[in-house]
């Protein structure tokens, strides 16, 4: 589906069914050089139960026009826009990665307008190595490799993600090499990073959101490692939210790695009242 957000197109995967309007609604936010497609299990099982998807591709990557965000607030922005768009009222928020800073800032600007807030893979400050940065920037196919050795604890993705066989290493190489070309005006491997990077309102935020939330965060994560979502965690709880953690034996792509597993703590989740 293409919606004109913010004057620009924008593509959402509805999961293979049409957008409902007497439907609940539910948002996926991908993170830094991924798209709509990460989503292809959890998106496909929540279309056919009821819901209405809007998987997005975010402003400047792959399917959507428009400027790529250079700040978590900016595409916290793009978040509230895509809702008026679709004419949604109330949705569940489901980021990954810089997709769930994305959703974390949206959620605390939104507030009754959000009904669940999904975070998978979270870690907060998401400080990126200086290393990683300058790769990204100069050197992106090295910073690519070095990113999908980091993400991955299995090489094999279980028979409901992609397919029995699937290569989940080069299909995530493949995947961000497409994002990365999808855009010859910006780099956005590297405008993804920096914004995850200089993000500094998570704390703030986390007190400001009205729904209950769910962490999915993988065990074996080196990108963004589960004990970095504690202080989230804790002053999420502290401030009366309702809290769900799902720890799942796995790395940083835990929709592919555990995609059974990431999706049944959705299902489950947005059930709270």
């Amino acid at each position: 589906m293409i919606l004109s957000v913010n004057g620009h197109q924008t593509y959402c995967y509805t999961g293979g069914k049409p957008f409902d309007a007497t439907k609940p609604t539910v948002v996926f936010i991908h993170g830094v050089l991924n798209d709509h497609s990460v989503w292809i299990l959890q998106s496909r099982y929540l279309a056919h139960h009821g819901w209405n998807v809007l998987a997005v591709d975010l402003p400047g990557h792959c399917k959507s026009a428009g400027e790529a965000p250079s700040t978590v607030e900016e595409a916290a922005d793009f978040v509230a826009g895509l809702l008026d768009a679709a004419g949604v009222q109330r949705a569940a928020l489901i980021g990954h990665s810089w997709g769930s800073l994305i959703a974390l800032e949206a959620a605390s600007r939104l507030k009754e307008r959000v009904s669940h807030l999904v975070l998978v893979g979270i870690a907060y400050p998401m400080k990126v190595s200086p290393a990683l940065l300058d790769a990204a920037l100069n050197e992106p196919m090295k910073a690519l490799t070095m990113i999908n050795v980091f993400s991955r604890s299995t090489l094999a993705a279980p028979p409901s993600a992609l397919g029995p066989g699937t290569w989940v290493y080069g299909a995530s190489m493949a995947l961000g090499r497409r994002v990365l070309a999808s855009n010859t005006q910006v780099n956005v491997f590297h405008r993804g990073f920096q914004a995850c990077d200089s993000y500094a309102n998570g704390d703030n935020a986390i007190t400001q959101i009205t729904c209950p939330v769910l962490f999915v965060l993988g065990a074996q994560d080196q990108m963004t490692q589960a004990k970095a979502a504690q202080p989230l965690i804790d002053k999420a709880r502290a401030g009366g939210k309702t809290v769900q953690v799902a720890s799942l034996p796995v790395g940083h792509h835990q929709m592919t790695e555990a995609p059974e597993e990431t999706l049944f703590a959705m299902r489950d989740f947005l059930k709270t009242p």
